[in-house]
């Protein structure tokens, strides 16, 4: 595992293929007049419908390495299914914390031309998320972009290329946030890379599965089952091929978690008494496992899953929400192996910036060195 400086350790130097079979490289950007060494710096942040979270990296070769992060859990969609609009103690609590964003991306110099900085599915659905959106330029100078579904999803994707399997037949990434699901189904092509085969956006995250069904003192089952079967109903229609589906039944296929839904199974599968992101991104579990790690946070109780340390009080509401969205997708699409990713549309923006520069640097450097005029014309 590579060394970050100062921040988590993060491995995302290999070279993955992205959906259309190419390599997926995020290599140092080009004509910036610095050695790979000592690249600029990117940014990627990400306002979702229940956190806040910021990427700060240098290009390495085929990645990045990670020099500062930042996550808070802001909840900015409670309550949005309700009024369709976003709360004010809740827009302030992400204003706050995109504040403390935007000191960290000025102390680390990071250029406006380096930083992609998007939301999702709270400000997609509010009727005041543009106006959020706003508000947040004109105090924090910080441009966000509402993202679509399939934007949201190809991104999760990206993020999370190097923990494919190349033995498997196909892959279903699950990236679960807090107001949406994002589906996206890929199978492997003859080049040794994955085709895209389809993708869904479920309107179900963690935040409003919960809200709709708050946790009561008895009867358990009945109540995770509930969340498990309106989870079931928003996916019953994937867009794929349905043979797809027989790939996964005949264990030829492995599904890819990544948000805290599965990061938090993990953390309990693991028994962790702090979390550690070395141990958990690319943990393989199977099925079993997230059925098992998912009947312990029920045991544990509101009080009990707040004081575990891989979850939090702050998660403790949602945490089986986010267990109950994973075993639906599990029931739908049986796969016996699941691996767990620690990283999603952040580190997706981050990757296709960094190739966007480099392509643009090889570009210049052919105009360049293209063809001069015949000095006898």
């Amino acid at each position: 595992m590579p060394k970050t400086d100062g921040a988590p350790r993060r491995d995302d130097r290999s070279q993955p293929r992205r959906p259309d079979g190419q390599r997926a490289r995020g290599g140092a950007a080009s004509g910036s007049g610095t050695s790979g060494r000592e690249a600029l710096l990117y940014g990627a942040l990400d306002l979702g419908t229940n956190n806040c979270r910021l990427l700060i990296a240098r290009p390495a070769r085929d990645g990045f390495r990670v020099v500062d992060s930042f996550s808070r859990i802001v909840r900015l969609g409670e309550g949005l299914t309700r009024t369709g609009r976003l709360d004010d103690a809740a827009m302030d609590r992400a204003y706050d914390a995109l504040a403390l964003c935007g000191e960290r991306i000025a102390k680390k110099d990071v250029s406006s031309s380096r930083l992609m900085a998007v939301a999702t599915q709270a400000c997609r659905q509010a009727d005041n998320g543009a106006a959020f959106v706003e508000r947040v330029r004109l105090g924090t100078g910080l441009k966000l972009r509402i993202i679509d579904p399939v934007e949201e999803a190809r991104l999760a994707v990206e993020g999370c290329l190097n923990l494919f399997d190349h033995s498997s037949e196909a892959v279903l990434v699950v990236d679960v946030g807090g107001g949406s699901t994002e589906l996206s189904w890929l199978r492997l092509t003859g080049s040794g890379g994955f085709t895209l085969e389809g993708w869904m956006s479920a309107p179900v995250g963690v935040v409003t599965l919960a809200e709709r069904h708050p946790e009561p003192q008895n009867g358990l089952d009945l109540w995770y089952e509930a969340m498990v079967a309106d989870m079931g109903q928003a996916i019953a229609a994937a867009p794929v091929d349905p043979g797809l589906r027989d790939v996964f039944t005949g264990g030829r296929g492995h599904m890819i978690g990544t948000s805290g839904a599965i990061t938090s199974l993990a953390g309990i599968h693991l028994g962790l008494h702090r979390y550690q992101r070395n141990l958990v991104d690319g943990l393989w579990m199977s099925r079993g496992d997230c059925e098992d790690a998912a009947a312990k946070l029920m045991a544990m109780g509101p009080g009990g899953r707040a004081a575990e340390s891989c979850i939090g009080p702050d998660r403790a509401d949602l945490v089986l929400a986010g267990a109950a969205i994973m075993e639906a997708v599990q029931r739908a699409w049986p796969s016996e192996r699941v691996r767990v990713a620690d990283r999603g549309l952040r580190e997706g923006l981050l990757l296709q910036q960094m190739r966007a520069e480099q392509t643009a640097g090889r570009r210049r450097r052919r105009g360049r060195g293209g063809p001069r005029p015949d000095p006898a014309s």
